[in-house]
């Protein structure tokens, strides 16, 4: 089986727009979300009114380089074309590829080169104002645009078509699995010779009333902190009431070992291990005893071949979510116990970065995937935001409040979605 690596990064996220400006303030422990309250007079009758927007106004906070313009990535044309998830995967891809340093040119190298973006709902906006305009007007007035701006896979198509990658074009839509099945199976694609490099995400873009309108009467969003947005999202917290909706995206550029030390790539970590399972049990909450997380991460980490004892950081899917959060703190609990009776709360360090930026929904898995790679380089572990009282059962270092610093050599990334769809990846350095 071949070896893959990690070659590049690119981010768009409520932190800001670029890999660099998101890791800074994640690790400054500073917040990226906002009151969407006056955004729409559709908000007033809304349950919950706080969310992670991507920049674009400069402020205190951001310099102009930090805040999204599309103008910066793509033409006129290019953005009438596209959903604004898909722009935001165009952006955090072109980011990848300039750090990764790929450029293929050859006939050979463009069929080698391949895609794996996805999404979990991509575009609300365009579904709404269609159907209205649909209803009102009748056909001739439906954009020729529509059908290409709603298809969860033109994120990649509209990728493949830019630069002629002509390798694997695939779109997993999983949920909030999403970001984490892109990156396992593109990384398969090239274990498997399917491809020499992948480039690797999920994006999305859905701040819209009807999204809040919708998870608002599942009950699944925080509602309690509406007056104030930066502490709305409380991962393992005892005062933890829901998740906040963010949009943005990340991409990992993947490569063969061999093919990224031949062209002298700057190598950020391998792709040690990927687990997959199903709890098969409801359709928006996971088994309370964690069985299909842990079913993940052992596969994951068998995959690896990695042993429990020797994962140094787990970024934790938690969102924020009374049953979520218990669940997974309990499957990482029997994940360490199950070998040799190691005592999980003393050797595990565990945190969650969605109270800085929320919930990506598709594109959750990448970003974290992502920070997680990033703990591994810069050795330092990111805070869980707002956790002032955990109340999750198992006693971990959940990283409160602030970064620490930590020699992190495997990590351990979980996604979980709705559907009881679930995903875990294990990175290392690279031996």
């Amino acid at each position: 089986m071949r070896r893959v690596v990690v070659t590049g990064l690119g981010a768009v996220t409520p932190l800001g727009v670029g890999v660099r400006s998101t890791w800074k303030r994640l690790i400054a422990a500073e917040s990226g979300l906002v009151s969407v309250a006056d955004r729409s007079p559709k908000w007033k009758d809304l349950t919950s009114t706080v969310a992670g927007i991507v920049p674009v106004a400069k402020g205190d906070r951001f310099a102009d380089h930090e805040i999204w313009r599309a103008s910066d990535y793509l033409s006129s044309s290019d953005q009438r074309r596209m959903s604004r998830f898909a722009q935001y995967a165009i952006a955090a891809s072109e980011m990848a590829l300039r750090e990764s340093g790929w450029e293929p040119e050859t006939e050979a190298q463009l069929d080698a080169t391949g895609v794996c973006l996805g999404s979990g709902i991509g575009n609300l906006h365009d579904f709404y104002e269609t159907s209205i305009t649909f209803h009102e007007d009748g056909y001739k007035k439906v954009s020729p645009l529509f059908v290409p701006k709603i298809l969860i896979n033109l994120g990649a198509g509209h990728l493949a078509m830019r630069h002629g990658f002509r390798g694997p074009n695939h779109t997993a839509t999983t949920a909030c699995t999403t970001g984490a099945h892109s990156i396992g199976d593109a990384a398969r694609f090239i274990a498997f010779g399917d491809a020499d490099v992948m480039i690797a995400g999920g994006a999305e873009s859905c701040i819209h009333p009807l999204t809040f309108a919708g998870f608002g009467r599942s009950r699944s969003l925080s509602t309690a902190f509406n007056h104030a947005p930066e502490a709305s999202c409380r991962p393992f917290d005892a005062d933890r009431d829901g998740f906040v909706v963010a949009e943005g995206a990340a991409v990992v550029i993947l490569e063969e070992l061999e093919h990224a030390k031949t062209r002298g790539a700057n190598i950020l970590a391998e792709v040690r291990g990927y687990g997959c399972s199903g709890d098969a049990y409801h359709m928006t909450a996971p088994r309370e005893d964690g069985s299909g997380a842990l079913a993940a991460m052992k596969r994951a980490l068998r995959n690896a071949g990695v042993k429990p004892k020797e994962v140094d950081y787990i970024n934790a899917h938690a969102t924020g979510t009374q049953v979520g959060d218990v669940a997974e703190a309990v499957a990482i609990r029997s994940l360490m116990l199950s070998e040799d009776g190691v005592d999980a709360e003393s050797k595990v360090t565990v945190s969650s970065t969605k109270g800085a930026h929320g919930h990506l929904l598709g594109a959750a898995g990448a970003i974290e995937a992502l920070i997680s790679i990033l703990a591994i380089t810069e050795g330092v572990v990111p805070p869980t935001l707002n956790l002032h009282q955990p109340n999750v059962g198992p006693l971990f270092n959940f990283v409160p409040l602030q970064a620490q610093e930590k020699k992190v050599k495997v990590a351990v990334s979980n996604s979980f979605g709705f559907g009881g769809t679930n995903a875990s990846l294990v990175f290392s350095k690279l031996e």
